[in-house]
């Protein structure tokens, strides 16, 4: 029975957490838990872009990007991605492929998000990939995308069977 007194702790160090934050503190994590994640806003973007939002989409990039480029760039810039989503059998359905960061100049980084379209699952390697670029960990505002062509992509092939004529 010694799990009680830490149990104990654990409420008692909750409920006084609590009382100390008061209303402030508890609006605060209200507005966090609504806030969606880095993920969340990338898929988000694109899915505006694919759906050809673009003014929703143009709203979600950070300040200094929309400063940059005037809403009629932006659509043009963005029109591939939509395209790209008009494809027979593509549409909006898209699937997080893979989180990394890319090294600049001078030691520099940004962290990306790549998603595949749904509908590319079945191959091994999609063939393009659409990547969202942020400034860091922390910001949820868009600060480059893209549309990359990823290779050839091949179908999965069942594992034990041979090519057919040879």
């Amino acid at each position: 029975m010694q799990w009680l007194p830490a149990a104990s702790a654990g409420l008692l160090l909750l409920s006084l957490t609590a009382v100390g934050m008061g209303r402030s503190g508890l609006k605060g994590m209200q507005h966090n838990a609504r806030r969606p994640s880095q993920s969340q806003a990338a898929g988000q973007f694109l899915r505006a872009v694919l759906r050809a939002n673009y003014s929703g989409a143009y709203g979600r990039l950070a300040p200094e990007v929309r400063q940059g480029i005037s809403l009629p760039r932006f659509v043009a810039a963005a029109r591939p991605l939509w395209k790209s989503g008009q494809r027979p059998g593509r549409g909006t359905a898209i699937e997080l492929y893979k989180l990394g960061m890319r090294l600049g100049d001078k030691g520099s980084s940004r962290l990306f998000y790549s998603f595949s379209f749904a509908a590319d699952s079945s191959l091994r390697i999609p063939s393009e990939l659409l990547e969202v670029t942020f400034r860091d960990t922390a910001s949820r505002a868009v600060l480059d995308f893209s549309l990359r062509p990823n290779g050839v992509a091949v179908p999965n092939k069942p594992t034990g069977t041979k090519p057919h004529g040879r």
